[in-house]
């Protein structure tokens, strides 16, 4: 299944899925500024309104591209739902831990969570789908574990953060390419999931009189009604995105982001950028380049054999 009447005639780039891509990690890239100023907010509560609120926006967006007979196909289909399920428990997970770690002055780590995200997928599919991985990826994947092993030692701790949103986005993204229906519709089966329970919560809160919605700040309603916005608007931009674009361009715009989350978190918010960090973070970098540049040598041996 299609989210977008737009196709891209062979595996090529194109300038309105290069557009569609870059909004997305820039909106990903914002992101932090958004919810710290949602910091004065439980998570919970912000994840319940995140899903909320994304209903409309990817009901809309379904309704405009033709797609809400898919969408029916995949609620009346058990097995469907039962995928949905797992991912929408991954993805309210994510967004959990991230909103968190935004919050409590994390903003460096879920940075590098996301840095090291691609090379744990590249070892998910070494392990799970025997995919063979070249000398240079095995470096990468090593760099990054070294890199991890530093920043413990030197706190005395596992980097949770990084690690569990590294998980948790791994995961989900893995499960997500075995859900069989477009990345729009599956996202809006994930809220519809995710609603009834982020529902009772909302209106849980409101009864103990906890709520930061419509509870006379007018600033914290309109940001919680903006969080369907800063929520489905990127995840579809990036779908549609990744349908017109080559696997090796969208791999390499993925670094926009945590670039901009690191840059944000050190210059923005001020987190400390210690001497375990000015070491670990070079050679995630080092470890990426190692990955991305193995990758494009084997797209460009792929093409060299096709043509």
């Amino acid at each position: 299944m299609t989210d977008t009447p737009i196709q891209a005639p062979k595996n090529d780039d194109s300038l309105a899925g290069f557009g569609f891509a870059l909004s997305a990690y820039l909106l990903w890239g914002f992101l932090p500024l958004y919810m710290k100023a949602l910091a004065h907010v439980t998570p919970a509560e912000v994840i319940a309104h995140r899903v909320l609120w994304s209903v409309p926006v990817a009901g809309l967006i379904l309704v405009a591209l033709g797609r809400t007979a898919d969408l029916r196909a995949a609620l009346r289909s058990p097995r469907m739902v039962a995928m949905a399920v797992v991912t929408a428990a991954l993805i309210s997970l994510n967004w959990g831990i991230y909103v968190w770690a935004i919050g409590s002055g994390q903003a460096l780590e879920a940075a590098l969570g996301y840095y090291i995200n691609p090379l744990f997928s590249v070892l998910l599919g070494a392990v799970l789908l025997r995919e063979r991985l070249s000398p240079a990826q095995w470096l990468a994947i090593g760099l990054a574990a070294v890199a991890v092993a530093i920043l413990t030692v030197e706190a005395g701790r596992l980097p949770f953060v990084a690690l569990a949103l590294t998980l948790t986005w791994g995961c989900y993204a893995f499960l997500k390419k075995k859900l069989p229906i477009g990345p729009n519709q599956g996202f809006m089966l994930e809220v519809l999931l995710l609603t009834p329970p982020a529902l009772a919560y909302v209106i849980w809160l409101a009864a103990k009189g906890e709520s930061h919605f419509l509870q006379g700040v007018p600033f914290d309603t309109a940001m919680l009604l903006g969080c369907g916005v800063v929520t489905a608007i990127p995840l579809i931009l990036y779908a549609n995105g990744a349908k017109l674009l080559r696997l090796s361009t969208i791999a390499i715009m993925q670094y926009i982001a945590p670039t901009m989350i690191f840059l944000t978190a050190v210059f923005v918010f001020g987190e400390p950028f210690g001497s375990a960090r000015a070491v670990a973070f070079p050679m995630i970098w080092a470890a990426l380049v190692l990955y991305t540049g193995s990758m494009l040598s084997q797209s460009r041996k792929r093409r060299r054999r096709a043509g």
